[in-house]
């Protein structure tokens, strides 16, 4: 969360794994993928990017943390007071291999 407050883009990339796979809503409106996936870092960064860029003032608030052996799903409110959970599939190293977000409305 730290990284996201902080904008460092580099962070966050480097809290996935190279082959990551990510899976939300703003990838369709984005990028015109129906299946809302990105594959690997370069594509994450991209689309991170640009996510930072439409929201300069971005921070997150964490409102909650739930934790299994290999993840954990994230409950956070955005900048614009839309709520988003991720959950996070994290392989043997503790990177994010698989990430799903979701969102309580629309989000841009």
């Amino acid at each position: 969360m730290s990284a996201w407050n902080a904008h460092d883009l580099e962070r966050i990339l480097a809290c996935h794994t190279s082959d990551v796979e990510l899976v939300v809503a703003t990838v369709v409106n984005r990028w015109g993928r129906p299946d809302g996936r990105l594959r690997g870092r370069d594509e994450l960064r991209t689309h991170f990017s640009r996510g930072l860029e439409l929201a300069p003032d971005l921070p997150f608030t964490e409102e909650a943390l739930l934790v299994s052996p290999d993840g954990y799903a994230l409950l956070y409110r955005r900048e614009n007071d839309n709520r988003a959970l991720d959950a996070v599939e994290l392989d043997a190293d503790g990177l994010a291999r698989r990430v799903h977000a979701y969102y309580e409305h629309a989000q841009a």
